[in-house]
């Protein structure tokens, strides 16, 4: 943490270091969200590992303006991953790979899950707004495996997690669903021919400027036929293990390219036009874009303007873009019921110091 920061600033940071997660350091103990699903899903599938403390890093108007933490360690990030898909969605849509996100998967990945009479309309705007009630098994796992299920910022279900639920048609439901997220992983690695990872790393880490310690992996049996060659499928997220491992000084790159509209050290990594895509409300769930927390009406962070979108990832992880007042910040093991104060702490110190 740098020594000459104002004293709110550092008053915003000391807070998150104090409401620390409850998560137990140590992945053998009181860690992660399978701990809280009903059997037969409540175990791993893949690889996690301990945690350090609470860690951040901010910028405001492209500058550094402080870290805290451990800023250059790599941890899991959770549901993070799910925006880092989105953005390799923007990727395919900016090579032309896929050009109309209204159009049905099946139509360019078929053979993979998406051409029965129920999941053939499903669009990959569908997937990545959450919309696409897609039914199936992924790599073991039902999408039953979250239906019911409750998040913090949505409205509460009206079932218990895990039971099985009526399904509607493709783009009438908004629901949290990890094994779907899956699916969309699946799809686009079909559409890639390639390891997510790779296309990340050469597509948005390295023109943004991120080190090369991080890993993005998948569950034991997550292997696929690709061309040829035996490929991993990786998750938007940890909640059966695996996942992205990333440090918030490399998150933080990620999330100064969204702040700037696709560009990262004079480079055109993601379209404008896509981020437009992302940052657009879903009509089911106006809360909720294409894989990002929206702010509408302030809805999800009461103390942050409405401009604010987010990622989020359990445990609990933070990437907040704030294109008002130019900040992009990252928070790591932040306890989430403190998040919202947190953020309109930190807004008050950036406002406090711009204004001298």
């Amino acid at each position: 943490m740098q020594h000459d920061l104002q004293q709110e600033v550092l008053d915003a940071i000391q807070f998150s270091v104090d409401h620390e997660s409850a998560w137990d350091r140590n992945a053998d103990g009181k860690f992660g969200v399978h701990v809280n699903d009903p059997p037969p899903w409540n175990r791993l599938l893949g690889p996690i590992h301990d945690r350090g403390p609470v860690s951040g890093a901010i910028a405001v108007d492209g500058r550094l303006l402080a870290t805290w933490g451990e800023p250059d360690r790599a941890d899991l990030t959770f549901s993070i991953a799910k925006t880092y898909l989105a953005l390799l969605a923007g990727v395919a849509h900016d090579r032309g790979l896929l050009p109309d996100p209204d159009e049905p998967v099946r139509l360019r990945v078929p053979g993979i899950g998406f051409d029965d009479a129920h999941n053939a309309p499903i669009t990959w705007m569908h997937l990545l707004q959450q919309t696409s009630e897609w039914q199936g098994k992924c790599f073991g796992l039902s999408d039953q495996a979250d239906h019911y299920r409750a998040v913090t910022f949505a409205d509460p279900p009206d079932g218990k997690k895990g039971d099985l639920r009526p399904l509607r048609r493709p783009g009438t439901y908004w629901e949290y669903n990890d094994v779907r997220i899956n699916q969309l992983s699946l799809a686009l690695l079909h559409l890639f021919g390639r390891p997510l990872p790779e296309v990340f790393r050469e597509s948005v880490m390295r023109p943004a400027g991120a080190s090369e310690n991080w890993q993005w992996v998948g569950y034991d049996d997550a292997w696929v036929e690709i061309g040829g060659a035996r490929v991993q499928s990786v998750p938007g997220g940890s909640h059966w293990g695996g996942g992205m491992s990333v440090s918030a000084n490399d998150q933080l790159r990620i999330a100064q390219m969204l702040l700037d509209d696709g560009l990262a050290n004079g480079r055109r990594v993601l379209s404008s036009e896509w981020i437009a895509w992302m940052r657009t409300p879903c009509a089911l769930a106006p809360f909720y874009g294409a894989l990002v927390w929206l702010n509408t009406a302030r809805r999800v962070f009461p103390s942050v303007p409405e401009s604010s979108y987010f990622g989020v990832g359990a445990g609990s992880s933070f990437m907040w873009i704030e294109p008002e007042r130019r900040i992009a910040l990252i928070v790591r093991w932040l306890d989430a019921q403190f998040a919202d104060a947190f953020f309109g702490k930190m807004l008050q110190a950036v406002d406090a110091v711009c204004s001298r």
